[in-house]
């Protein structure tokens, strides 16, 4: 996600303001340390304008 914000020139503020969280979980999603509610989730697809799963790398989640 933090790339992502990176090129399109958003600040984390700005993308926290936006999608209604505080700066730290934004800095917390892009370090690793927390996972988005569903709802969270959401909320950052559509304000990027992608699937969820091209914001999010669940690959240590997978269920084989």
């Amino acid at each position: 996600m933090e790339r992502l914000r990176r090129e399109r020139g958003i600040r984390q503020e700005d993308l926290a303001q936006a999608v209604g969280v505080s700066r730290q979980t934004v800095i917390s999603l892009e370090k690793g340390k927390y996972n988005p509610s569903l709802s969270l989730a959401f909320r950052l697809a559509r304000y990027f304008g992608l699937p969820i799963e091209q914001i999010f790398d669940d690959s240590e989640e997978r269920i084989p």
